[in-house]
């Protein structure tokens, strides 16, 4: 098929999801609890935002390589400069999640993070593709997981892990059945569609979805009448009763913290320190699991679907870590999940037959399926919903300088001595570091003086 044929289907899926939002909406506004709505909504962008870009990168990174021959240091870079974007930008997206909400982030990030794949299907050299990866991380940072995780947060408290965790199980769902597809549709010399064209696919369909999948977006309960897991909302005692419920009717519960808060307290600096230190393993992953495996003489479909394995049981495990995260202390619950993964990266170093790969995916899928929602239902948790957009984005800061050195850390160490083992086992012990910092992460109380029930700032309407 060719560019223009893409151009026209994706325009007229847009065009026909776009007519018919006012009806899925009128129907999801039923019997079901609008929250669990945006539940599959955050998955299906996070599919979008994410798959494409960070799931698939060690796919994009074999065939980049087959086309351009770049090294395993430059290619890692890509990624590398994607958190330099993070570190800068996630206040920056956290904050502008409070103020305008998800809906408005989602369709400006999508458009940009569009733009970028455009781009990206255009590259002819090295400083292009850093361009283009830079631009669609902009994108994903400004529509995708800040903000959903926001979003989410402030729908649900009592089964705000669960929420999580099933808005996450849509996401690998979609990355069970993208990776596979976009193995095949690039593969060197047999891919149907090249690389080039598949990218510039990705960036037609975002750009032309985002207007419409934004219109099924609500940013807070409090705007519908509603408090999060669809409970009444308590009104303000001055109002009149006949006044429409608004954010600034209700209260904020004691022991919620503002972004300055919670900088002062050593929970935020151990989750965020933890969560880079656990996430620094999934950026080399994602960049070099190809180039591993093309290394010891597998094709690009067998790195596919040993994506599409460990997808699929961190599909299942999302929701045995939202059950368990719901169940007994988050912190412990993080310390195992986090164990697991590093011990599954372990069995990656060591692999060198096909099944023992797999026994890696199915290891690394329940580390990393199961600490994925905990990593953000503990923030809720311990924080509360106020400031949670800027609590995350400011979380992000030491979490991205971490992130900076995985993949090219991998890359060099692979170019200078011939194999990841030495990096994997690095990597694989800070990982464990980081499961230790999340077991020592108390929940914080604020003093009786800052704890005392307050009134939200009213929100800015938002269309």
């Amino acid at each position: 098929m060719t560019l223009s044929g893409l151009l026209i289907v994706a325009v007229g899926i847009g065009l026909m999801i776009l007519a018919i939002a006012p009806e899925i909406s009128r129907r999801m506004r039923g019997g079901i609890f609008y929250g669990w709505w945006l539940v599959a909504i955050s998955g299906f962008v996070m599919v979008i935002g994410s798959v494409p870009l960070f799931h698939a990168m060690s796919l994009w990174a074999v065939a980049l390589e087959h086309q351009f021959g770049w090294s395993r240091t430059q290619l890692g870079l890509a990624l590398t400069l994607t958190r330099v974007e993070g570190g800068i930008m996630g206040p920056v997206e956290g904050y502008l999640t409070d103020k305008v909400g998800t809906r408005r982030m989602v369709m400006i990030g999508m458009v940009i993070m569009g733009v970028g794949f455009l781009i990206f299907g255009r590259v002819n050299s090295l400083w292009m593709f850093y361009l283009a990866y830079l631009v669609m991380s902009a994108g994903m940072g400004l529509g995708s997981w800040v903000p959903m995780m926001t979003l989410l947060n402030h729908w649900f408290a009592k089964r705000r892990a669960m929420a999580i965790s099933w808005a996450n199980v849509g996401s690998r769902l979609g990355a069970l059945l993208l990776i596979p597809a976009i193995a095949w549709a690039i593969e060197p010399g047999h891919g149907p569609l090249g690389w080039s064209v598949t990218a510039s696919l990705f960036g037609i369909f975002a750009i032309v979805i985002a207007f419409p999948i934004t219109r099924l977006i609500r940013n807070r309960p409090q705007d519908y009448g509603m408090a999060p897991d669809g409970d009444p909302l308590a009104l303000d005692e001055d109002a009149a009763p006949s006044s429409r419920p608004s954010e600034a009717d209700a209260r904020v519960p004691s022991g919620e913290f503002t972004a300055s808060q919670a900088l002062r307290t050593p929970a935020f600096w151990l989750i965020s320190f933890g969560h880079g230190f656990t996430s620094m393993i999934i950026i080399a992953i994602m960049a070099h699991l190809g180039l591993l495996l093309q290394d010891h003489g597998f094709p690009l479909q067998t790195t596919g679907w040993i994506v599409a394995v460990y997808t699929a049981v961190a599909m299942v495990f999302q929701l045995v870590g939202g059950y368990v995260g719901d169940r007994i202390s988050k912190r412990l619950a993080l310390f195992i999940f986090t164990s697991i993964q590093a011990g599954a990266v372990v069995v990656l170093t060591f692999a060198t037959t096909l099944p023992v790969f797999y026994l890696f995916a199915i290891l690394f899928g329940i580390g990393f399926g199961g600490r994925n929602p905990l990593t953000i239902a503990v923030r809720g948790e311990y924080f509360g919903r106020a400031s949670f957009g800027k609590i995350l984005g400011l979380s992000t800061v030491p979490m991205n300088v971490l992130l900076l050195i995985a993949s090219p850390l991998a890359g060099y160490m692979r170019d200078v001595q011939g194999t990841y083992n030495n990096a994997f086992l690095i990597l694989a012990a800070l990982n464990f570091l980081g499961g230790v910092l999340f077991l020592f992460a108390k929940k914080p109380k604020l003093p009786a003086a800052q704890g005392r029930t307050a009134v939200l700032p009213r929100a800015i309407p938002v269309g």
